[in-house]
């Protein structure tokens, strides 16, 4: 799922090829992020579409030969004139007269010749890896080897050659990104980048390097380069293994242009050092701006003391826990004025209590849905979904980094926010207040059918934050696990890494789980309240806040005439809750299907017996009320099945049953058995909330 979809989609059509573009948002000036070369096509830039469409009118095409445009074997197709013209072609299209253009490699140097034979229509150029040929010698490392005659070696840089290409092109495409992506932990933008090229052929890289381009020499350079009229910035990364870094400082020499340098960064920067690449894309556009920038500033004792909760969407669980941490907090600082900035489902159970949604959350795009399209029937592989979310994270940071900057807080808690906490540890320059990370699982962990392409990337991931811990402590002012040492798992977090729980405990404070409520005194007199009769017999089912429940609440459904052949006289309570609609649930009677409970914990500790996921947040309302129930994990969702799974064990609750043993007779066998069930579940605490609180309260 995409961070934000475009406005207009469109192709234009040149010599009966069809070349797709699409416009974002809608500020001035306008910004024309331009096609990379055909081994990729336009989400390369998907980190930075969503952010710069805040400000700008944003363009984005696909190179002939890849993505929505035409594929392309001819070489005169790919020439500097015709694919300067397909830009040209392009803003008409977008009914853009002057844009900022933003150009990577080669494509990065056909903007600098853009913007000379065209100056009426190039405001400024952002070129990021500029790459004229002529203006330096390659690396030695690529000079070894021909890229045209047939070799003798298929040995690193001697894979880009035209015979190897049409041997293995797979093999070529990763060593080729292998080089590109240099960073650590690159595994995401690695695939990315991989599949796209799988998108092409051979035959469309070769057409495109056997353009019939006049030789470009040194001079001929410098002649297009003294012709450029508008402000130019270079970005040059100094870890390039691609193309020589001093190519691109040479040829800002001769524009007089600014320069970033990236220490560290290869050659896709916008791709792995995101945040960066946005800021500087945005801070040259906005000087073009017919309006100028506002700020504000006040004096640090004038000013209130405020906290901002960034609080994961998916499930409604965090948003549960949070607000209960927010109410101890003001208990604690009565003067404390806290924002939100949220998204739904989150954003309406917290303004249903009264709280302030900061407006920027208007521009976050949404984590839920995009959960829910990555899910099967009752199977998510949740560490691939998460994953997949990268344009949607790093679009929500940059939102987050924006509230930072324009207005100061004395502290953020993020709840599970990976997006900042992942982000901040990247770019911790841009850290600017007390900042606390809560979490209620700690260690991404492999489920078995992911084999070992699985455990190799969560290791990853794990490695990588355990470095960004290591590297940078200053980052997190505080780490609260949303439980106990015992709740944590056995395990560790990859070959030769640490294990989780000696880990975790070093590092976190331990707050207890966090209900929320205090578990009502008078049993009956609840369920006379809520409309149960004393002699009936209840189970509530509910799936928590997201919608990937409905396979689930439907196959309990369906199953209720078996459940009430074993447990006569049983009534369910089927709750579909914020994102699932009640009419898509079709009951037969004695069933009753309701929305969204705001206070679900009263129904949980009313009835007898409760259907659920295996969701932390409804597991351990449930063994805190002390009531039976049955849980299904949903498949290959490894917080579930592992860290949840480990932790009702712990405290002897539940009883978990397979989705693939959900049909009905076992499930009313399951049932029948939970139902009348003596309870003897590990207590759990009531002071999480106060306990979170006042390790928060010390950050103030």
């Amino acid at each position: 799922m995409r961070a934000i979809e475009p406005d207009i989609e469109g192709y234009i059509v040149r010599d009966g090829m069809k070349i797709g573009y699409e416009v974002f948002g809608s500020g001035e000036p306008a910004v024309f992020l331009t096609p990379p070369w055909s081994i990729a096509h336009s989400l390369m830039w998907k980190a930075q579409v969503a952010y710069l469409a805040r400000y700008h009118r944003v363009i984005t095409a696909d190179p002939l030969g890849n993505g929505r445009s035409d594929r392309c074997t001819d070489p005169a197709a790919y020439t500097h004139d015709a694919l300067i013209a397909d830009t040209l072609s392009v803003m008409d299209a977008a009914e853009v007269e002057r844009a900022v253009l933003v150009g990577h490699c080669t494509q990065a140097w056909r903007c600098v010749m853009t913007a000379a034979r065209h100056p009426e229509r190039v405001i400024g150029v952002v070129a990021i890896e500029p790459n004229p040929a002529a203006l330096t010698p390659p690396l030695p490392a690529r000079a070894v080897y021909s890229h045209t005659e047939e070799l003798d070696t298929d040995e690193g840089w001697a894979k880009d050659n035209w015979h190897y290409w049409k041997r293995d092109y797979q093999g070529f495409l990763e060593f080729f990104f292998g080089e590109l992506l240099v960073e650590p932990h690159s595994t995401k933008q690695f695939e990315d980048c991989v599949g796209w090229g799988l998108e092409t052929s051979p035959e469309v890289l070769m057409a495109t390097e056997t353009a019939p381009n006049p030789p470009d020499t040194a001079a001929d350079i410098a002649a297009i380069a003294g012709r450029v009229q508008c402000p130019v910035l270079v970005i040059s990364c100094e870890n390039n293994r691609c193309v020589p870094m001093e190519r691109g400082l040479k040829l800002a020499e001769l524009l007089g242009a600014e320069v970033l340098t990236m220490h560290g960064a290869g050659h896709l920067a916008m791709a792995r050092e995101p945040v960066a690449v946005n800021h500087a894309i945005r801070s040259f556009a906005a000087r073009f701006a017919t309006a100028p920038a506002q700020r504000r500033w006040g004096r640090p004792l004038d000013r209130p003391r405020r906290a901002l909760f960034l609080c994961s969407p998916i499930g409604l669980g965090h948003a549960r826990r949070d607000l209960a941490i927010a109410a101890r907090l003001r208990e604690l600082r009565p003067d404390l004025r806290i924002d939100w900035l949220a998204q739904s489902p989150v954003s309406a159970v917290a303004a249903a209590r009264g709280e302030r949604i900061h407006p920027a959350s208007r521009w976050l795009a949404t984590e839920s849905a995009h959960i829910e399209a990555e899910a099967g029937e009752h199977d998510l592989r949740v560490f691939d979904a998460v994953r997949r979310m990268d344009e949607i994270l790093v679009n929500n940071f940059m939102v987050f980094d924006d509230v930072v900057r324009a207005d100061p807080y004395d502290l953020v808690v993020a709840d599970e926010g990976w997006e900042v906490d992942g982000l901040l540890h990247e770019n911790p320059e841009l850290k600017r207040s007390a900042y606390a990370w809560l979490t209620d699982f700690v260690g991404w962990l492999p489920m078995p059918d992911g084999g070992d392409r699985e455990a190799a990337l969560t290791a990853d991931y794990n490695a990588e934050m355990l470095a960004n811990i290591e590297r940078l402590p200053r980052i997190r002012d505080r780490a609260i696990f949303v439980g106990d040492p015992d709740d944590i798992v056995p395990d560790t977090f990859g070959p030769g890494l640490p294990s989780i729980r000696d880990w975790t405990t070093a590092h976190y404070d331990f707050a207890g789980y966090v209900t929320g409520f205090t578990p009502p005194a008078d049993r009956e007199a609840l369920r006379a309240e809520l409309g149960y009769k004393p002699d009936e017999r209840v189970c509530l089912v509910t799936v928590g806040g997201s919608g990937v429940g409905h396979h689930l609440l439907r196959r309990v459904v369906a199953a209720y005439p078996a459940v009430a052949r074993v447990v006569p006289g049983l009534r369910m309570v089927v709750v579909t809750g914020p994102r699932i609609d009640p009419a898509t649930v079709p009951a037969p009677r004695g069933v009753d299907v309701v929305g969204y409970l705001p206070e679900l914990y009263r129904h949980l500790a009313a009835c007898d017996v409760a259907v659920v996921q295996g969701g932390l947040t409804t597991t351990m309302e449930l063994t805190a009320l002390r009531r039976p129930f049955v849980y299904v994990p949903i498949r290959n969702h490894f917080e579930q099945n592992l860290h949840v799974r480990h932790r009702l064990r712990r405290h002897g609750a539940g009883h978990c049953v397979e989705y693939e043993h959900t049909d009905p007779d076992r499930l009313a066998a399951a049932l029948a058995q939970e139902i009348d069930r003596p309870v003897d579940y590990r207590p759990v605490g009531e002071d999480g909330a106060r306990r979170a609180a006042a390790l928060l309260a010390e950050l103030l």
